[in-house]
């Protein structure tokens, strides 16, 4: 591994760390998810997007970049928030990893590899991939849903399906400190 897929996997171990139901795991488990999760998102192939894409402002305000909503499909687009990302790559020299455009691109992305992780089947085998046990009977086994892994899976997918050179997660963090920051002025 790189020292920038290191650094990547760190970022995502703890984001798990720090999800309400994760208090207390064991940071080796925490970062077996991580790197299956990130594996899972990076090799995902769903198909071309059938959700109407919706561009508008306030973004900033609600702490959101992209959003899907499934019913009826569409993907929200903060316009304010994708500007201000681009700044902040810009500001943080960050552009050899996010080149110019590729805000919008991998937010697109993003919400594309949540709407696929709706599917059942595709829920299924992310769970299984997993392995978080809820309940065993015998040889039988009923997987459980770990928070924040679909996160992960869906910046792991933005980063290879737009070719960056960082995991979106990395702009995601400082893009909610510089904006936390900016409105303590």
């Amino acid at each position: 591994m790189t020292g920038d897929h290191d650094e990547d996997l760190d970022l995502a171990v703890r984001l798990l760390a720090g999800t309400p139901t994760h208090e207390g795991r064991d940071p080796l488990t925490l970062r077996q998810w991580a790197l299956t999760a990130e594996e899972f998102g990076s090799r995902m192939a769903p198909g071309p997007g059938t959700a109407r894409v919706v561009e508008q402002d306030g973004g900033l305000a609600a702490g959101l970049l992209a959003r899907y909503r499934s019913r009826p499909p569409v993907v929200e687009i903060y316009v304010d928030t994708v500007d201000r990302a681009e700044r902040l790559i810009a500001e943080r020299g960050w552009r050899h990893w996010f080149p110019e455009g590729s805000v919008r691109a991998a937010a697109l992305a993003h919400e594309q590899a949540h709407a696929w992780l709706h599917h059942a089947h595709v829920r299924a085998e992310f769970k299984r991939a997993l392995g978080h046990t809820a309940l065993r009977l015998g040889r039988r086994r009923l997987y459980a849903h770990v928070a924040g892994a679909d996160e992960l899976a869906a910046h792991a997918y933005a980063r290879a399906a737009c070719g960056l050179g960082r995991s979106p997660l990395l702009l995601t963090e400082a893009l909610a400190a510089a904006v936390s920051c900016e409105s303590e002025k």
